[in-house]
């Protein structure tokens, strides 16, 4: 019994390393093409920011991109349909990025937020999303520049800003349909959407934490208060 049971185990044990054998290549050229397929992507953000920049979004064709990423057109059709199918998931990808900033910011109080403005601290989440903002930079760059696209700067405004001003509304006023509080918010939204696409359009050359003592300091600035840091 202990030699056939010995037999068994080593059976066992043999068909595991066949089995691992078998999968292993599998897996191997698997992990080969998931690189492959990122490396082609990244290509065609590259060429889709070059050719922003350069023409227009509208004047761009998907031979242009091909060409400027060195890929061939099957290559891009494997993956989008259309030039605009490119754009919108490089957009994408970003607004799906910024929900975690989205979450940090309905966390914010207006008590919290006015300690880190009076300490001269930035707060730690806003220096996080301007650090990903500036990981980002070239393609917002292209993106909301006059060759980008149109929408989605408004996109950017309710998905940061527009939560970022709502976080510091009283709670009463966080969810309320009155027109002044409505119009407050946009306001307010809209002048910090402005200050992010200066940030970019001059080069990002201010400091995550720079651009959150500033993002934190303008909130608190009330019509023709000094505006000494």
């Amino acid at each position: 019994m202990g030699t056939r049971a010995n037999n068994l185990a080593c059976e066992k044990e043999d068909n595991k390393k066949e089995l691992c054998a078998v999968k292993k290549p599998a897996q191997e050229a698997k992990a080969c093409e998931d690189r492959r397929i990122t490396r082609s992507k990244l290509a065609l953000k590259s060429a889709l920011i070059s050719m922003m920049e350069e023409k227009g979004f509208e004047n761009v064709t998907v031979n242009d991109l091909c060409a400027k990423a060195g890929l061939n057109r099957g290559t891009f059709y494997n993956h989008f349909k259309t030039k605009e199918d490119l754009l919108w998931a490089l957009e994408d990808e970003i607004m799906d990025d910024l929900v975690t900033f989205q979450e940090e910011m309905r966390k914010v109080s207006l008590t919290s937020l006015s300690f880190y403005v009076i300490s001269k601290k930035p707060l730690p989440f806003l220096v996080s999303l301007f650090d990903y903002l500036r990981l980002q930079g070239d393609f917002l760059h292209a993106v909301l520049g006059p060759g980008g696209d149109i929408r989605f700067g408004p996109r950017l405004r309710d998905s940061i800003c527009t939560n970022l001003i709502q976080s510091i509304l009283h709670e009463r006023y966080r969810k309320s349909n009155d027109p002044l509080v409505q119009y407050y918010v946009s306001f307010f939204a809209s002048a910090y959407l402005g200050v992010i696409m200066r940030w970019i359009e001059t080069g990002m050359k201010e400091s995550s934490e720079d651009m959150a003592r500033i993002a934190m300091r303008l909130l608190f600035i009330k019509p023709g208060e000094s505006i000494k840091m």
